[in-house]
């Protein structure tokens, strides 16, 4: 069977779905690799790794030729309509919000894998995308603030005086959290983070931060390690209790997000007023809707704080693994071929669906959708859509 490898087409991505170490995976387990020219110089690895690794170098990918299709962002439904029927895709799909794709999968009859749908179980830790993603984000944000900050991260003792360490406030404790909380520690910062999820507290100080609590009385602990909505009268607690962090910190981190919906409003305008000048916002969550109001994907945003005309920065981030393209391709590919591993018998890619893994990572199958919430929110929309003809 072959594996095709392309060069990502959206611009600004420079990750690629397997390195030349992940290929030698692959060719040990009897797989064919093809691997477009190109396809991972972006990320740091050149043709000549991948030849030498046992791929075989193409200067374009014939989609319709393989057998298996690794991506990292979600395939456009012109490029599914060109796979054979029966072919499989493995990579991110974001069925939330991809429903042409997710509809041109199913009528092309693909067998399609989200590494996003992958269970949040020990047996597939190795396989989980959004971990290993999440991981290169938190990190990332921290080096984006601490370029931003005018002022030094740790304590410092010197014959000219002593520099206090920064303060920074890490709102939201899931993997990007935790890890932008070890980076901001590594730095000789002092950190302080918050999560409205019941298990955050150890995790936060097992990473050497200080946990907040507020006196909320709501946890949201949701399916699969992430939180799940407050109600609105707990939102605006919870952002009124979190008003003197915001203005005690030199720079914020802000991480929380729900799978399929709009990322959390966790810091309002008004919240910002009596930040320092001079202070730093990373929002994780921008291209989600963003934690914080304001915030644009991509962009830096002077916000004017206090009476003396000084300005907060507001960060929006976006595409972050991909601006740390190397190790963040390394993590991805060794997820992708961990899950195709799982799925080879003789030399071929047979998904065994009693795998409670390959069940549930698989997103179309035979001409249908087997993710049940995509499956409902497509016939829910087509519902609608009927209604207001």
């Amino acid at each position: 069977m072959i594996v095709g490898v392309p060069k990502e087409p959206i611009s600004g991505e420079n990750r690629v779905a397997a390195t030349p170490e992940s290929v030698k995976q692959l060719v040990k387990a009897g797989l064919k690799v093809t691997v477009q020219k190109g396809a991972g110089v972006a990320a740091g690895y050149a043709d000549d790794a991948y030849k030498e690794s046992g791929a075989t170098l193409t200067p374009t990918l014939n989609v319709a030729s393989v057998d298996v299709l690794a991506h990292v962002r979600p395939l456009a439904p012109a490029t599914i309509t060109k796979l054979k029927k029966g072919a499989m895709t493995i990579g991110l799909a974001s069925p939330a919000s991809e429903a042409a794709s997710v509809k041109a999968l199913r009528d092309q009859k693909v067998t399609s894998f989200a590494l996003e749908l992958v269970p949040r179980i020990s047996r597939a830790q190795s396989m989980d995308a959004l971990t290993s993603q999440a991981l290169v984000a938190g990190y990332r944000c921290v080096l984006e603030a601490a370029m931003r900050l005018p002022r030094f991260f740790p304590l410092y003792m010197t014959a000219a005086g002593t520099v206090p360490p920064a303060t920074v406030l890490v709102l939201g404790a899931g993997v990007a959290g935790l890890q932008a909380i070890a980076t901001a520690k590594r730095l000789g910062a002092k950190v302080n983070a918050y999560d409205v999820r019941s298990a955050s507290a150890d995790e936060v100080r097992s990473m050497g931060g200080t946990f907040i609590e507020l006196e909320l009385d709501a946890s949201a602990d949701g399916a699969g390690g992430y939180a799940k909505e407050l109600a609105a009268d707990r939102v605006k607690r919870q952002q009124e209790l979190l008003t003197p962090y915001v203005t005690a910190a030199d720079v914020i981190i802000t991480t929380a997000a729900i799978p399929g919906r709009p990322a959390p409003r966790l810091i309002t305008a008004k919240m910002m007023k009596d930040m320092k000048p001079g202070s730093v916002i990373i929002d994780l969550a921008a291209e989600t809707g963003g934690n914080v109001e304001g915030s644009k994907p991509g962009a830096d945003i002077l916000v004017t704080v206090g009476k003396s005309g000084g300005s907060v920065t507001l960060v929006g981030m976006k595409d972050v693994p991909s601006s740390m393209a190397y190790d963040a391709s390394r993590l991805y590919a060794k997820n992708i071929s961990n899950l195709l591993e799982l799925m080879v018998k003789d030399k071929k890619v047979q998904p065994d669906f009693e795998d409670e893994v390959v069940a549930g990572a698989c997103l179309t199958h035979a001409g249908e959708i087997r993710h049940e919430p995509t499956a409902e929110a497509l016939a829910q929309a087509k519902s609608v859509g009927k209604g207001k003809k």
